[in-house]
């Protein structure tokens, strides 16, 4: 070989070196579980249209592994196996279960049940003691068939979630996708969420973001279950792929009543308390999109469910955000008051405090 030709071939293998290197960092720097456009697109900016859109990055499914049949898995998959069986049985049977479940629920879990109070007494300090009771012990009911709940959405056959699934008020929602905008559904969260979504699904699709597990066998039955529902799911902290799917004309469903810590929050009233951590991110996706808000509501019949589409709301854009807050919370308070006991009241809403009231309210 020539000086010459070593040269050239010594200049080939470092620019390919770098090209690799290049890649491997792009690919990390992408959360896990998402597919990654590739970097290296040989197609110019002048050749595709310039409104055309990169395709929007959604949660990769998990495949199945020959580890989760190893013995670390087995308990796992017992448990499964019995809640899969049980949920073929009739569905008052289950309901029955449910409500035994959540008496077992109140024994093991006594400080579970004892946050459930707690957030009950300070959203609505104008309840009496009785009526604060009955409420939290009828949530934690529903809490425990809420574990029911999800294996119906994730395993039951169509026929069944059909028969006990309806939706409301989606007449004015296909109104606004027929329009070519898309759908921010800001849904309350109720402990019936999963089966709530299997059942929507049948009347249109959903996008919304996916948490990952981390044991690899219960995100990989998550997955796939959710996925039965929903039309793709985006990584948690992708918020650029929801406001794109929005902005494409889809129904995407977010959840605004939770604390999410002080960061990204402004303290404004929620029930009876009057400085409430409460997510900024919900005014962030309504400004960056053209899609119409609307409040969403999950709630049990006498028959199964019911997925209520509230109504349109017009005041996220407020450039006061306190104010906009303020109101959005008043708004889901009063979708809560319809039907207190299906809330999620286990969660610590009202955890973060901020700096010139840090005393807990879970004391």
């Amino acid at each position: 070989m020539t000086f010459h030709s070593f040269a050239k071939a010594r200049t080939f293998v470092v620019l390919y070196s770098d090209r690799v290197l290049a890649k491997v960092n792009y690919i990390k720097s992408f959360p896990k579980g998402i597919i990654v456009p590739s970097p290296f697109s040989q197609t110019s900016p002048s050749d595709n249209d310039a409104n055309t859109q990169r395709p929007i990055q959604q949660v990769m499914a998990p495949e199945f592994s020959w580890r989760f049949l190893l013995p670390k898995y087995w308990l796992i998959w017992l448990g499964v196996s019995i809640l899969y069986v049980l949920t073929w049985l009739p569905y008052p049977l289950i309901k029955l279960l449910g409500k035994g479940l959540g008496r077992l629920i109140k024994l093991i879990a006594p400080k579970r049940a004892a946050v459930a109070k707690r957030n009950i007494e300070l959203s609505f300090p104008d309840w009496t003691s009785e009526k604060v009771d009955k409420v939290c012990k009828a949530n934690i009911e529903r809490t425990a068939m809420a574990v029911f709940e999800t294996a119906m959405g994730w395993w039951w056959p169509s026929w069944r979630v059909q028969k006990i699934c309806k939706v409301e008020g989606f007449e004015q929602v296909q109104a606004v996708l027929n329009s070519g905008k898309g759908i921010f559904g800001l849904a309350i969260h109720n402990v019936n969420l999963e089966i709530a979504c299997r059942g929507l699904g049948y009347v249109h699709k959903s996008i919304a973001f996916y948490r990952k597990h981390n044991n690899p066998l219960i995100d990989y039955l998550q997955y796939h279950g959710r996925n039965r529902s929903n039309k793709y799911m985006i990584h948690k902290r992708n918020s650029k792929a929801l406001i794109q799917a929005m902005n494409e004309g889809e129904l995407c469903l977010y959840l605004p009543d939770q604390d999410y810590g002080a960061k990204q929050s402004v303290f404004v009233p929620f029930g009876g308390v009057e400085k409430t951590a409460t997510s900024t991110a919900t005014l962030m996706f309504a400004n960056r999109t053209n899609a119409v808000p609307f409040l969403i509501a999950s709630q049990y019949t006498d028959k199964g469910y019911v997925v209520k589409f509230i109504s349109a709301i017009d005041y996220l854009a407020d450039t006061n955000k306190e104010q906009a807050l303020t109101h959005l919370n008043s708004d889901i308070l009063g979708a809560v008051k319809e039907q207190p006991e299906s809330y999620l009241w286990m969660h610590k809403r009202f955890k973060t405090r901020p700096a010139d009231a840090p005393e807990s309210l879970y004391k």
